[in-house]
């Protein structure tokens, strides 16, 4: 966020708060925060704000699309989804659940009142509750007692606000295994906690998961979840994954779940679905590394060094002209990670591109995909249309999910299952 970004800022305060978009032209106002808590009484994360739209409609706004919180405003970026807003599994409202409550405090044992909270921006990104501003009980003759700010960590009593304990304590024990782990382990549990399990994840985590998952099993948990939730956990599904999904769902269900996605993420998707699943089009992600001929070395290393870029995206720049959004403007050639090494930081992209990697065209089968990676050693290949557009990129680990036996993900999870140890009791 732009301006005193990080500075704390309490929640009840923005309460009535005017919300702008990036034009100056008013949204509607702030009613609320949504938050998530966390075990072992870590800082609960702000998921976003609840505005009220004209006609008195409550949607949600997610944190990463408010840019700027200063001067009495609130702007926003992007469009707002006028889906109205529905509190969650997993999610409280920071000024309907958490205010006005007796909490008490850790180190004295006292009960006090909450009266505000304070969120602040760390340095990943995330916005979490790091403040309580807290009342402890009047003494003599006067109505209210005396008021400080402490930490999170220095009180205790929000427990009656979780979610279903056992489930909590099931996804403490499974927060730290890989994706691909913890669809195993889903796997494996009864139907009925797998969708308790699957709606205690926030959208990101259970994306990541059923990019995982067999055929059968994430088709069956999607449908478990409610319209509006499946739509935006396909939103943060990579586009191709995405399409994958919502082909083995039925047109009937993916025209509705479509509907229900984001313009910009559903363009992606439906993109995706006009090709073969087997072809270079069926298989490409729609959002490679896309950079400029004036970008330097630096700006492209940066790019790569980026967490949420798996490992085959980052091994490549594609080189185009503008638009830099696929479909993007004429496709020049690549730069290979290793070759930003070699350079000095100003160097520009256009002087070490390398223009012999032409692509394939969408509609190119799985073999010539499979033998042009092959040949060339390539983790990912540019996918170029008839204008010598970029249109997306194919990974070799989207060609291995085609190549393997359609039942390769059970092999893997006999190999994988006495590494990974649950809490059985937790499970029923």
């Amino acid at each position: 966020m732009s301006g005193n970004t990080l500075n704390r800022i309490f929640l009840a305060r923005l309460a009535g708060t005017a919300v702008f978009d990036p034009n100056g032209d008013p949204v509607g106002k702030v009613r609320d925060a949504v938050a998530t808590l966390r075990t072992n009484n870590a800082q609960p994360r702000i998921l976003g704000l609840v505005v009220e739209v004209p006609m008195r409609r409550r949607v949600f706004v997610p944190i990463t699309r408010v840019t700027s919180i200063e001067s009495g405003t609130v702007i926003i970026t992007g469009l707002v989804n006028m889906r109205r807003f529905e509190v969650r599994t997993g999610e409280v409202l920071v000024l309907g659940d958490m205010l006005d409550r007796s909490i008490t405090l850790v180190e004295s044992d006292e009960n006090v009142v909450v009266e505000d909270m304070a969120m602040e921006q760390n340095r990943n990104g995330d916005w979490l509750i790091s403040k309580v501003h807290i009342m402890r009980k009047s003494r003599g003759l006067r109505r209210k007692g005396p008021t400080s700010t402490v930490a999170w960590e220095e009180v205790t009593g929000f427990a009656s606000v979780e979610p279903n304990q056992g489930v909590t304590n099931l996804l403490y024990t499974l927060s730290t295994l890989r994706p691909a782990d913890l669809a195993t382990v889903l796997q494996d549990l009864a139907p009925k906690r797998r969708v308790e399990v699957a709606r205690g994840l926030d959208d990101e985590r259970l994306a990541d998961v059923l990019e995982e998952m067999d055929e059968i099993h994430r088709v069956a948990l999607l449908a478990e979840l409610e319209g509006e939730r499946a739509a935006d956990v396909l939103g943060e599904m990579d586009p191709d994954d995405a399409a994958d999904l919502l082909r083995e769902m039925g047109q009937e269900r993916a025209d509705a779940l479509i509907e229900l996605m984001e313009p910009e993420d559903a363009e992606d998707v439906l993109r995706l679905m006009n090709y073969e699943d087997y072809s270079a089009g069926g298989m490409m992600t729609t959002e490679p590394l896309v950079m400029s001929a004036d970008s330097t070395v630096a700006e492209a290393l940066a790019a790569v060094r980026k967490s949420e870029i798996s490992p085959a995206l980052a091994s490549q720049i594609f080189v185009c002209r503008q638009p830099l959004e696929t479909p993007t403007g004429r496709f020049m050639g690549i730069v290979h990670y290793q070759r930003l090494l070699r350079e000095p930081p100003a160097t520009l992209l256009g002087s070490i591109v390398d223009t012999n990697t032409q692509g394939l065209n969408p509609d190119a089968s799985l073999n010539e995909v499979s033998s042009y990676l092959a040949s060339y050693n390539l983790l990912s290949l540019p996918v170029i249309d008839a204008n010598d557009r970029l249109l997306g990129a194919v990974t070799v680990d989207d060609v291995l999910d085609h190549l393997l036996p359609e039942n390769w993900r059970h092999d893997h999870r006999d190999l994988s299952r006495s590494s990974i140890k649950v809490n059985t009791e937790l499970e029923g």
